[in-house]
């Protein structure tokens, strides 16, 4: 398998992952034209070769040789053009002398505090891919994009998980909250969110702060939880680095993790060096990532790869997936 830039011809296979997520993907909607705008959008960032954070937002595919298996996304920054908003979860302790005992409060209140961030997010596998490693191969993917591309991202960045939604599309965060204001179901607001952003619902929120304690038990059960399906990804997540901290999404409850980009276990780890050999590698040689090419031309991975002279050699499948020859640069890390 190998991870690449996504372009317009990828629409039709990404339509038909976006239709099988069941719903809270809204960087993967299942609406052609979105897709095709997201498309475009990736399209620009990958065209624009200068070494400034901006307001990019970077599309790529995993294919296996045939067809498209998975999809991830990477942003320069998050905040920049609309806000971004996440819930915050603030702790109040006083002392009750007359209970003997200590009131713990806890409370979401609406920030913006990420506003600047990169984030990586809008990973999905398909489910009859989910093997040899194919989610860690996307994700990790993201981080060796950012180590080659590093002066385009900003010095901490975010990952958002999906939280619990419910086989029909309902999620109880959302029933405890802010469907008690905007009188709709979780399965239109994310529809309405994958179409307009969640900017603009965010927006309308009652800016005071909640009370955790007076939310209905289901809604107050599933702050922070992410969505079964994304557990494997938190965990990913959590092994490069990434930590819960009091923030979680607006509408689903789903946990968002930060990590000092610097910090994230695969950047920390990625060494650049010069093709030297391409071949049999036998007891030398580590398992890897390797990636290689700038921009649209990035491909990525996994590989065997030892030091050869000034440089490094890779085993010819991985060659053979990257495109590279003998003098080309490659970027690599520990499998």
């Amino acid at each position: 398998m190998v991870l690449r830039a996504a372009g317009r011809h990828d629409l039709s296979a990404l339509y038909a992952m976006a239709q099988s997520t069941g719903g809270g993907f809204v960087n993967l909607p299942p609406d052609r034209d979105k897709l095709r705008d997201r498309l475009d959008a990736a399209d620009t960032a990958f065209g624009c070769d200068r070494d400034v954070v901006g307001d990019d937002r970077f599309l790529f595919v995993l294919e296996d040789g045939v067809e498209v298996q998975g999809t991830c996304q990477t942003f320069s920054q998050i905040g920049g053009t609309t806000p971004f908003y996440s819930y915050r979860i603030d702790r109040r302790s006083e002392a009750c002398a007359g209970l003997d005992r200590a009131i713990e409060t806890d409370t979401l209140t609406i920030c913006t505090d990420h506003t600047g961030c990169s984030e990586v997010g809008g990973l999905f596998l398909r489910s009859d891919a989910r093997a040899a490693g194919a989610g860690t191969l996307l994700a990790r993917s993201r981080y060796l994009f950012i180590a080659m591309h590093r002066a385009r991202f900003a010095d901490r960045t975010i990952a958002e998980l999906r939280g619990v939604v419910d086989a029909d599309g309902g999620a109880p965060f959302w029933d405890g909250i802010a469907a008690r204001f905007f009188g709709i179901g979780f399965a239109e607001a994310d529809a309405f969110n994958a179409a307009h952003g969640t900017h603009v619902l965010a927006a309308l929120m009652p800016q005071t702060p909640v009370l955790l304690a007076m939310l209905p038990d289901a809604a107050r059960d599933v702050v922070g939880v992410p969505h079964p399906s994304g557990r494997a990804a938190l965990r990913l997540l959590e092994k490069e680095g990434f930590r819960h901290d009091r923030y979680i999404d607006l509408f689903d409850g789903g946990p968002t993790v930060t990590a000092a980009t610097d910090e994230i276990a695969t950047i920390r780890h990625a060494r650049t060096a010069p093709l030297r050999a391409i071949g049999a590698i036998g007891a030398i040689g580590t398992p890897g990532i390797v990636a290689s090419g700038r921009l649209a031309a990035f491909r990525c991975c996994f590989g065997t790869v030892a030091p050869q002279d000034d440089g490094v050699a890779i085993d010819p499948v991985a060659a053979t997936a990257l495109g590279v020859a003998i003098g080309d640069t490659v970027t690599y890390a520990p499998r």
